[in-house]
């Protein structure tokens, strides 16, 4: 069933922007220390002034964006057991992505609009898995990405206000909805947490930049 899912769908390939402006001197140190809290070890990194608390999900979680059919031509969950979520081709409803490689998303910047997720989940008891298999935690910095390799660290920038955050891409999204078909056209969907950061929380979306940031353990 998937192999004809896969043959019957478009490939997309590169409906991204990347450019050289990156500028390849700056590097961003990221520090590690680890806690143990009702039974689950968390990773937490820190990258300047914010802090991402870092967990592996149960498997018996929903996904957090349910629209994923396959991943590395899989079952979502079996792919994420495997390990082949990184940048590996997925499936939206018969549509296949194709995420960039890593060496491509280094120089990757995009303006465009950016969403939010996560209320939901926030108020349900169960909690939900990221694409990657991650813990996702609405109220803290992430986000979903349909191009970028699972985990990459972006800078995002209001450009109505000014205000950047640095979130952890480790889901896939956003796509269209029977809502709002254009909803796709949204380059990044960040957490509620970012969104708070950035100010458009009760907007609901924002014109951005998205810049895709080097990092090394210091």
């Amino acid at each position: 069933m998937a192999l004809l899912l896969l043959v019957g769908c478009t490939a997309v390939t590169t409906p991204y922007r990347l450019t050289k402006r990156l500028v390849r001197g700056v590097v961003w140190t990221v520090s590690t220390t680890y806690k143990i809290s009702a039974g689950t070890t968390w990773a937490i990194y820190k990258i300047g002034e914010f802090t991402f608390e870092v967990a592996m999900a149960p498997m018996d979680w929903g996904l957090a964006h349910d629209e994923i059919d396959t991943i590395d031509d899989l079952p979502p969950k079996e792919a994420i057991k495997r390990g082949k979520v990184k940048n590996s081709p997925y499936t939206v409803k018969g549509k296949r992505y194709v995420p960039m490689s890593v060496a491509a998303a280094e120089s990757y910047q995009e303006d465009g609009v950016a969403s939010w997720y996560g209320y939901e989940t926030s108020r349900q008891k169960d909690g939900h898995m990221t694409a990657n298999g991650e813990r996702f935690v609405p109220a803290g910095l992430s986000a979903a990405h349909k191009y970028l390799p699972l985990p990459t660290y972006v800078k995002v920038t209001n450009l109505a206000n000014g205000r950047s955050v640095i979130v952890r891409v480790n889901d896939r999204g956003p796509f269209p909805s029977i809502h709002n078909a254009r909803s796709g056209d949204r380059i990044i969907d960040l957490s509620m947490g970012a969104a708070k950061r950035l100010g458009f929380y009760q907007q609901g979306t924002a014109r951005v930049r998205v810049e895709a940031i080097r990092v090394e353990e210091g």
